[in-house]
């Protein structure tokens, strides 16, 4: 304490001698006394009176060391030498020409980590350079001297750097930082916990214990830009600090910019958050303050809304609308990734997507098969018939001549599934996916991603024998034919108000199925028979050839029909058009040719 409180006078006696007019050569007094004159600096100015750049302070200085840098001329003169310094020769002539103290050799290592990232110079030879160890001696030997924020930057750089953790020195760096936590200001644990996030990974000690300190001073938290940041780079690693971001997000929504909510929705959707209030509230601000949005935004916001699943309806027009005009500049990336993103928020934009088929044909060849696949997937999803559909689809057909022993499994299967929901299936994709090379593969797997594949394959084979009257096989065998009920599937409230209904006009339990598992992959929430009176006749009686195992054999009498029941319960269907979802489509088209009455019940 007497120490700092003598070189602080002797500075001040000091202060007249160093303001001497530029005639006089100025001289710079080193913390060890040692006296340099300016002429000896290495390309210094004559002038050595120097502003620190606002960059200095951009990770915030606290006020004791802005005024201790306000009183002290030689540490603002050598700091600023050091910050224009454009090569790592220069900055290690400091250690020959110069007594440094911590702080200054600090700067020094901060700017070489700089200069190195910005002209992707080899750091191993920085490293290794003798004096670059003399700096870290320095440092070492003073630590308990360097500032705060030049304690934060000179860590970073020594991780930039790549300087191994397990040497001393920079093991001592690390715990003075970890002793100094609670002195950082939020501002600085707040850059630190980014760095480390991105450069160390969740598992550092250090970033755990700078996160705990965010998570206590949550209410220092200021600006839109703090807050941003966070929740992109380190909200995934606390749940309970993204907890207090989307607070304090909610609480600055009006002040986000167009970007901002662009980095928020992604981050929200990576991490599968869906805070609704929150997407709520960005959602009215795009609407109402932002008139304009750049196509990297567009596409960013419809794909973390895809990802959340989170409807909004106005929301997708604006970015349907605003992206129609881009559609003719987009790489195919772009476009597949666009079109993926409404397919999965089930937004039909007739419009966009007719722009989206009329771009697939005029650039065919720039499409590849998987860009080709992608789009057909989303078109199916939506049952999205373009209004060219002759040329389209004949173009589909040529690009895929040839190239399906090419696709994986799951995604062949996926592509001639959408081709026959869209009612092009045709006998070469059919041949394919249902000859027992195919299936055999998948037959024995009880994965999820297998079962959900052997039901699209059931759905294939459906449309091969209803639709398909010129195609010949080969067919799914028998044992294939059956499927599993979903385990942990709990029955649903519209499911058991259907049940209530039909029992009075059934009159008895023998007039009907309930949850009828069908050889064609489509369940039936309910099954009746019905005579020419439409009078409920007694189901297990007649033949049944939609079932596996049929309990009865005589044949329908004349007059009379199947009627099935199907539930129509998409709660997020954001259109409530039942035409606009292909996979009802398709299921209502198979029922209907294997002779029943469709009834839907929503």
């Amino acid at each position: 304490m007497a120490a700092r409180l003598v070189r602080r006078c002797c500075w001040r006696h000091l202060g007249a001698f160093l303001s001497t007019p530029s005639s006089v050569p100025v001289s710079l007094l080193v913390p060890a006394g040692k006296v340099v004159t300016a002429r000896a600096l290495p390309q210094a100015p004559v002038a050595l009176v120097h502003t620190p750049s606002p960059s200095r302070w951009a990770d915030g200085f606290s006020v004791k060391e802005q005024v201790e840098e306000s009183r002290n001329p030689e540490h603002k003169a050598m700091g600023g030498l050091i910050e224009t310094a454009t090569s790592p020769q220069e900055l290690f002539q400091f250690c020959e020409l110069h007594d440094l103290n911590s702080n200054q050799a600090s700067l020094i290592i901060t700017q070489l980590s700089r200069l190195a990232a910005e002209r992707k110079l080899e750091t191993e030879s920085v490293l290794r350079d003798a004096r670059f160890q003399q700096l870290i001696s320095i440092t070492d030997s003073q630590i308990s001297q360097v500032w705060n924020n030049t304690l934060v930057n000179l860590l970073k750089s020594l991780y930039s750097l790549g300087m191994d953790s397990s040497k001393r020195e920079m093991q001592s760096v690390e715990q003075e930082v970890l002793w100094r936590l609670r002195r950082l200001t939020f501002r600085q644990l707040a850059s630190l916990a980014e760095f480390l996030a991105i450069k160390q990974g969740k598992e550092n000690k250090l970033l755990n214990e700078v996160i705990k300190k965010l998570e206590l001073r949550w209410t220092e938290l200021e600006g839109t830009r703090t807050v941003v940041m966070l929740m992109g780079k380190v909200g995934h690693i606390s749940p309970t600090l993204m907890d207090r971001l989307e607070d304090k997000a909610l609480e600055l929504a009006e002040q986000f910019n167009p970007d901002d909510i662009r980095k928020i929705t992604l981050a929200l959707a990576y991490q599968n958050r869906r805070c609704i209030p929150l997407l709520r509230a960005l959602s009215y601000h795009l609407i109402q303050k932002h008139p304009e949005l750049s196509l990297s935004i567009l596409m960013d916001l419809i794909f973390a809304y895809g990802k959340l699943n989170f409807h909004q309806p106005q929301v997708f027009q604006k970015i349907a609308t605003d992206l129609q005009p881009h559609v003719a500049t987009m790489n195919p990336l772009e476009l597949t990734r666009c079109i993926r993103s409404f397919a999965l928020l089930k937004w039909l934009s007739l419009p966009l997507f007719e722009a989206i088929a009329q771009y697939t044909l005029d650039n065919t060849e720039q499409l590849s098969v998987t860009h080709l696949c992608s789009i057909i997937l989303s078109f199916a999803r939506l049952n999205f018939q373009p209004s060219r559909s002759e040329d389209f689809f004949k173009m589909i057909h040529e690009e895929f001549q040839g190239k399906l022993d090419n696709l994986e499994p799951h995604l062949l299967t996926d592509l001639v599934w959408s081709l026959c929901v869209l009612q092009q299936g045709k006998a070469p994709y059919l041949q394919r996916v249902l000859a027992p090379d195919f299936y055999t593969r998948i037959q024995d797997d009880q994965s999820l991603k297998a079962q959900h594949l052997r039901l699209k394959l059931l759905h294939i084979n459906a449309t091969a024998k209803l639709e398909s009257p010129e195609y010949k096989g080969p067919f799914l065998p028998t044992e294939m034919l059956s499927t599993s009920e979903p385990t942990g599937e709990k029955m649903t409230l519209l499911q058991s108000s259907l049940r209530e209904a039909l029992a009075g006009v059934l009159g008895s339990q023998d007039n009907g199925r309930f949850n009828v598992r069908t050889i064609y992959g489509w369940p039936m929430d309910a099954e009746m028979v019905v005579n020419s009176e439409n009078k409920p006749l007694p189901v297990k009686d007649f033949a049944a050839p939609h079932l596996l195992h049929s309990e009865g054999t005589k044949p329908l009498p004349p007059g009379a029909r199947r009627v099935a029941f199907l539930r129509w319960e998409f709660p997020n269907f954001s259109n409530r058009s039942k035409d606009l979802l292909g996979r009802y489509v398709m299921a209502r088209r198979h029922i209907q040719a294997a002779g029943f009455l469709v009834v839907d019940v929503s």
